[in-house]
């Protein structure tokens, strides 16, 4: 497989936070049992909360389940609860709950958003977002990655002034330096 050095650019069916023009793009690979990924989720909340509406924030599975059993389970169930109009509810939840994400407590977080419970048990019986699964993990594969979690950020700049350029990502590590 050629692994290439470029940035992902975001896709049609990627999860994202914040508008599509944002000046900051973050695309983070990540598996809710991970417990780095859990560290990174906190630091992604409080970057999102310094930048608002100049980060664009992409959140794509990279479940390891030789290492992380439930990573699969996990991120067939963010997926089961976005079919819902639930990811970002249920991918914060498993997020501060990583302690408990046995079968029992994913069925009892996708009650808690008042997801119809039934349609989630069968999407996650039929493995109903596995193909979703699997295209992150290959775009995963495309750019190199092999663990979790891994980011790749880009500087959206318009025009030929390089120092402008340079002054828009001093200040947005500034930004998040403070956070």
């Amino acid at each position: 497989m050629v692994v290439s050095d470029a940035m992902p650019s975001l896709r049609a069916i990627d999860h994202i936070r914040g508008p599509r023009s944002a000046m900051l793009l973050l695309i983070a690979y990540g598996n809710y049992q991970c417990l780095q990924s859990g560290e990174a989720h906190r630091s992604v909340q409080n970057l999102r909360h310094a930048l608002g509406e100049k980060l664009c924030f992409a959140f794509r599975h990279f479940p390891q389940t030789d290492v992380y059993p439930q990573s699969q389970k996990t991120a067939e169930t963010a997926e089961a609860a976005g079919s819902q109009g639930k990811f970002w509810e249920m991918h914060d939840q498993l997020f501060e709950n990583q302690d408990n994400l046995d079968d029992a407590s994913l069925v009892e977080y996708a009650d808690a958003l008042g997801l119809d419970v039934q349609q989630f048990l069968q999407e996650l019986g039929y493995h109903t977002h596995a193909e979703r699964i699997r295209l992150d993990v290959e775009s995963a594969k495309q750019y190199g990655v092999e663990e979790t979690p891994t980011f790749f950020v880009s500087v959206r700049h318009q025009g030929n002034n390089i120092e402008s350029l340079v002054q828009q990502i001093l200040n947005a590590v500034s930004v998040a330096n403070v956070s």
